[in-house]
């Protein structure tokens, strides 16, 4: 195992990328074996999937040099479950992200990136403004490629939410009229932009979202304001013979509200909804792709949820029951993985 890491960190040094990939796969499968453990009793778990997540992450930076950010955002959702409190991991996630213009992810992972490196690292001034200038200009992306919606960020201190939000539709209504089929502001979790923390000390914001299509910011209120998300369509996925259907709906519908979803998590630390809602959410988009015979992208779903639930606790408070729907869902999404059926919290959830 070690002469393997040697290698591959050479490899890279010396820019063969491939060489190192198959070096770091190598070593990867002698953890599988055990080989990562040279003494039983003095080893840690922690201290090997600290070794797994350096290894994962080796390759990410391979895949992605070599042009492959598909494979490299795959090993990036299993370094940070394997090492979720280190910045580093979500960085490279975000990294992935862009390359596959998937903007509003990418925004996402570099904001849990500079907050894990606010909490980690007492931020450092030069890396903290690195991190959100980074974050910034995904967000800045996200939104310059968006045609289907619009947003309006609106101060928010300690006044009365409800006046505050009616206050933020009038005035995005009046600033977007293009926009205005349908509009709402997040009611769940107070929103964060990435500003320089001496010119706006925690400055917390409301995200107003209108919509071109009615249907679809009806849908996304709906998704948002509940507090157990349901992924619209999801009637059918019960029903094998509407596979047509559902295609249909994934891409008349579907993409548009996912890509809403994902940008209002792009400034959304804490969730009112619970630690657990944004992995829900996933789950629900990894029901449809596999409905949908999408494998690859479904197990890229899935590993990104668990990505987020071994993340959740470093980002907001758990509480002892959020904490045991937390386990269980990452153990559900362990045996979705593997290819395992059975009755599950997840099989509940979908039934309710």
């Amino acid at each position: 195992l070690r002469a393997a890491l040697q290698e591959g960190s050479a490899q890279c040094q010396q820019r063969d990328f491939a060489a190192a990939a198959a070096k770091f796969s190598t070593a990867l499968e002698l953890c599988s074996k055990d080989f990562a453990i040279e003494d039983p009793l003095r080893s840690s778990p922690d201290d090997i999937s600290r070794l797994v997540s350096w290894i994962e992450s080796k390759l990410v930076i391979c895949y992605l040099k070599l042009g492959q950010p598909g494979l490299a955002l795959h090993h990036s959702h299993r370094s940070i479950i394997q090492n979720p409190s280190h910045f580093c991991n979500h960085l490279r996630q975000a990294a992935c992200f862009r390359c596959l213009h998937r903007y509003s992810e990418a925004a996402r992972s570099a904001m849990v990136a500079h907050c894990l490196y606010v909490l980690a690292e007492g931020a450092g001034l030069d890396t903290s403004d690195l991190l959100q200038l980074y974050w910034q200009a995904m967000i800045q992306e996200a939104l310059s490629g968006e045609v289907s919606f619009s947003v309006l960020y609106t101060p928010f201190e300690k006044e009365d939410k409800a006046d505050k939000i009616k206050e933020a539709n009038k005035t995005f209504a009046e600033k977007h009229p293009d926009y205005v089929q349908h509009i709402f502001t997040d009611p769940h979790g107070i929103h964060l932009l990435p500003e320089k923390a001496e010119s706006h000390p925690g400055q917390q914001y409301l995200l107003t979202l209108g919509f071109r299509n009615k249907e679809i910011g009806k849908t996304v209120e709906k998704f948002v304001t509940q507090k157990l998300p349901v992924f619209p369509g999801q009637k059918i996925t019960f029903s094998p013979s509407m596979e047509e259907e559902a295609e249909t709906f994934w891409q008349n519908t579907g993409k548009g509200i996912m890509a809403a979803m994902a940008f209002i998590g792009s400034s959304k630390i804490k969730d009112e909804r619970g630690p657990c809602a944004r992995a829900i959410e996933q789950f629900h988009h990894a029901s449809l792709l596999s409905h949908l015979q999408r494998g690859e992208e479904h197990a890229q779903v899935m590993a990104q949820a668990m990505a987020e639930l071994a993340t959740a606790p470093y980002l907001q408070r758990v509480s002892q029951e959020d904490d045991k729907l937390l386990q269980s869902l990452m153990a559900d999404a362990m045996d979705i993985l593997a290819g395992r059926t059975g009755e599950r919290v997840w099989t509940k959830i979908q039934k309710v």
